[in-house]
């Protein structure tokens, strides 16, 4: 085997290895309830992967990285933790959308802006940041409320 090739190997090798320790360590959190839970488990793991750190036959260390990923596939959490604000989350894209309509009005402060025309009561101009500012105060003003009555 050429030197060239020989590293290209090692190289997707510890590519594998470092994928797969970063799934365990995921996992992990997963399976663990209580952060010091996790860090126990953690240490464990981190030494299991140590224990093969100085193996040097690249047989050897493919069948050690199928015999990590198989274990690693028949021991996943079935129901893994999903951030709330993440795709597939608890609160993922519970905001809805603004309804649509030539004028959207927010009254913030005795202040009602226009945001179709751009401008203010007092006809100043309202910036695109000013906007999604004011956006933000009426989504936290009105978290939890029922829908509007008009």
């Amino acid at each position: 085997m050429s030197a060239v090739s020989h590293l290209a190997r090692r190289a997707a090798q510890k590519e594998r290895v470092r994928i797969l320790y970063r799934r365990a360590l995921k996992d992990t959190l997963n399976w663990a309830v209580h952060r010091h839970l996790f860090y126990q488990d953690a240490s464990e793991l981190r030494e299991r992967f140590e224990a093969n750190k100085n193996v040097e036959n690249l047989e050897a260390i493919d069948r050690l990285i199928a015999d990590g990923e198989a274990s690693h596939n028949k021991w996943r959490h079935p129901d893994p933790y999903i951030v709330p604000w993440a795709p597939g989350g608890s609160k993922f894209t519970r905001n809805p959308t603004p309804p649509a309509g030539e004028l959207a009005y927010i009254l913030y402060q005795s202040a009602t802006v226009c945001i179709s025309t751009g401008t203010t009561a007092a006809n100043q101009i309202v910036t695109e940041k000013d906007f999604i500012f004011l956006i933000m105060i009426e989504i936290i003003y009105n978290y939890g409320l029922e829908d509007h009555i008009e």
